[in-house]
C-alpha cells in the first residue's frame, strides 16, 4: 500500500511540472526554443554517460572513470555546451537569467530551470535592468 501511494505521490507532483503558470502582461521570461535546448543537451549527455559506460545499466566495477566521476564530467559538459547551443539557436546574446535556467536543467534534471526561473520570479532585482541588445551576424564582403 505504501508503495502505490508512494507512487500516487511522485505522478502527482511530476504532473504538476507540466502545468502553465501565470504570466504577467503575457511576457514569457525564457525563450520556448531554449527548452527544446535544455531537453537535447540534457539527452545528449545522458547518453554520453552510457557511452563511457559500455551502455551497461549497472555501473561496471573497476573501470575508470568511477561512476562519479562520469556523472560530474558529463554534467559539466552539460553546463558548459547548453549555452553555448541556446546561443546559437536563439541568434542573440542570452540573458543572464536564461543562461541560468540553462545550467539549472543541467545540474537538477526535469526540475533545475523550474526551480531557477522561480528563483529569478521570487527575486527580481537579480536581473539587470537592460537586455543585452541583438547581435546582427553579417557576413564580410569580398572586395
Amino acid at each position: 500500500m505504501n508503495r502505490i501511494l508512494t507512487l500516487a505521490a511522485a505522478l502527482l507532483a511530476a504532473g504538476t511540472l507540466t502545468l502553465q503558470s501565470a504570466q504577467a502582461g503575457g511576457r514569457h521570461h525564457v525563450d520556448n526554443r531554449l527548452k527544446a535546448v535544455a531537453i537535447g543537451t540534457g539527452a545528449a549527455t545522458t547518453a554520453g554517460y552510457f557511452a563511457i559506460n559500455n551502455w551497461h545499466w549497472k555501473w561496471q566495477d573497476g573501470t575508470f572513470p568511477t561512476q562519479l566521476g562520469a556523472i560530474v564530467g558529463t554534467t559539466l559538459a552539460c553546463t558548459a555546451i547548453s549555452p553555448m547551443i541556446g546561443t546559437v539557436v536563439v541568434n542573440r546574446p542570452l540573458t543572464q537569467r536564461e543562461g541560468h535556467v540553462l545550467i539549472g536543467s543541467c545540474i537538477v534534471p526535469i526540475i533545475g530551470g523550474y526551480l531557477v526561473n522561480a528563483a529569478y520570479d521570487a527575486h527580481p532585482e537579480w536581473e539587470p535592468q537592460t537586455a543585452p541588445a541583438p547581435r546582427h551576424w553579417k557576413k564580410k564582403r569580398k572586395m
